[in-house]
């Protein structure tokens, strides 16, 4: 796969050279707007033609079928949205930004930093496409065989052998590279890249509140309609009046309840554990000679000969993979069987929270009992870490930067977020999250159906290395490791 692309928008601060390379950019009215109902934003309106040309193809409509959560929704039921119900969303923030900086921040000359219109295609187009590349169970999926679904996007918009990117052609050869532009970060216009991309964008605005809504909860609701009164173009990228300052405070307090309470679920981390362990094992049955694979899995076996090209990767959704897992039901080989078992019919793995280094020789001797109790412990075993900046600041010197919030104040001065918001300032360069110990429930619970426990005695053993779901220090557990 080929991971870059030709980035052809102007470079530096000549806006005017920019603003020209622009104007060639035009695209055909649909004779009548069209809508999706959306239980997120009521109405989500296409007004050009090429959006709801891209929306029709089949890369597009493959995002049907991936859930946006990924293994959440066998925790939070209700969360069985797609990434096509958020690249909708998506493109609905961007279009109603775009109108308001029109609107009220129109630009009357070249390098004036306020909003041209002429990029208002360009931004719509990266808007609904920002995830096109996701694959199943994208991020499970990724780490088991080695993609990167923003490689994937990239390559899907600019390849000559999509429908996405032969109806990109149509605005202009070089359309194509401008949408991958913005998506890899690269494109000229910083406004642009930020309303796609940064610590409040459209993607984060709309996956906090349609996760939220679909996942049955309210910690990702903030007020998207006061936000979008304040949010304001300028020469560096998007920023906000003062006087919405709390709307925007509302919105990081939300992003880290997210993250904390939906994403980074002890259960679904369990599951997506379980899922990872499942792949894995399916890649070593198939690639090792002596095992019996009974059940092809003929979309698969690119992945894992490592010889799969952009046709392979768009031929896989959930629903495939799901497929296969079932046919896994009946594989001889007994690991494979019973994770299949256990994903398809929801048995995630249990959790204790553990510290990074004072733990390790504890976390062995819990690995050491799982395997004497008949569990192969490198597929039924797993240290799973899950963390999250809710916010940062700029920092220059730091390898991986990101682009702080501005606020505006009254005489047009700028005063970066946490400055100004106490709340956001205590998250401000804080990672947040927790490392786990993944391993059979049945380890410490016995088979509760048959109200037995083989391994009575190892278990107890095991249990005593921690309690209330937290690994004791290396004293309290009697003895040393």
């Amino acid at each position: 796969m080929n991971k870059s692309i030709r980035n052809s928008s102007p470079k530096g601060n000549d806006r005017k050279r920019r603003c020209d390379l622009s104007t060639h950019y035009t695209a055909e009215l649909l004779p009548k707007e069209k809508v999706f109902r959306d239980p997120v934003h009521d109405y989500i309106h296409i007004q050009y033609r090429i959006i709801m040309d891209l929306i029709n193809t089949p890369e597009f409509q493959r995002l049907r079928r991936i859930k946006q959560l990924g293994t959440s929704s066998y925790t939070f039921h209700g969360a069985e949205h797609s990434r096509f119900n958020h690249s909708l969303g998506v493109y609905e923030i961007a279009r109603r930004i775009c109108d308001k900086f029109v609107r009220n921040y129109p630009s009357k000359e070249p390098g004036d930093g306020l909003w041209d219109d002429r990029e208002r295609l360009v931004t719509l187009c990266a808007a609904l496409l920002h995830d096109i590349g996701h694959g199943p169970f994208s991020h499970t999926f990724e780490k088991i065989f080695d993609t990167d679904h923003e490689a994937i996007t990239i390559d899907i918009i600019t390849s000559p052998d999509t429908e996405i990117n032969r109806i990109l052609q149509q605005i202009g050869p070089d359309f194509p590279n401008q949408v991958a532009a913005v998506i890899a970060k690269t494109y000229d216009n910083p406004q642009v890249v930020q309303l796609i991309s940064s610590q409040i964008d459209a993607d984060r605005m709309d996956y906090l509140l349609r996760d939220a809504y679909y996942s049955g909860v309210t910690y990702g609701n903030f007020d998207l309609t006061r936000i979008l009164r304040v949010i304001r173009p300028y020469e560096n990228g998007i920023a906000f009046d003062i006087s919405g300052m709390h709307a925007v405070e509302d919105y990081i307090v939300s992003r880290y309840q997210m993250y904390m309470q939906i994403y980074f679920h002890p259960v679904s981390r369990g599951m997506e554990v379980v899922l990872s362990h499942l792949l894995k094992r399916a890649k070593d049955v198939y690639l090792d000679e002596q095992a019996e694979f009974r059940h092809t899995a003929t979309f698969l076996t690119p992945f894992f000969k490592q010889t799969w090209t952009l046709k392979d990767y768009l031929r896989l959704d959930d629903g495939v993979l799901t497929t296969y897992f079932n046919h896994w039901l009946d594989e001889k080989d007994p690991i494979l069987n019973d994770l299949a078992h256990r994903f398809v019919n929801r048995h995630p793995f249990k959790s204790v929270r553990y510290t990074k280094g004072r733990d390790d020789a504890t976390l062995e001797r819990m690995s050491a009992l799982v395997e004497r109790m008949g569990f192969n412990r490198n597929y039924y075993t797993a240290v799973n870490n899950s963390y999250d900046l809710p916010y940062d600041l700029y920092r220059p010197h730091q390898a991986t930067t990101r682009t702080q919030i501005e606020l505006v104040q009254k005489n047009g001065s700028f005063l970066e977020l946490s400055q100004a918001s106490s709340i956001v300032s205590a998250l401000t360069g804080k990672v947040r999250g927790d490392e786990r110990f993944y391993f059979p429930r049945e380890i410490t619970h016995g088979d509760e159906e048959a109200g037995i426990n083989l391994f009575e005695s190892l278990s107890q053993e095991f249990s005593a290395f921690f309690e209330n779901d937290e690994i004791l220090p290396t004293q309290q557990t009697g003895g040393t490791l």
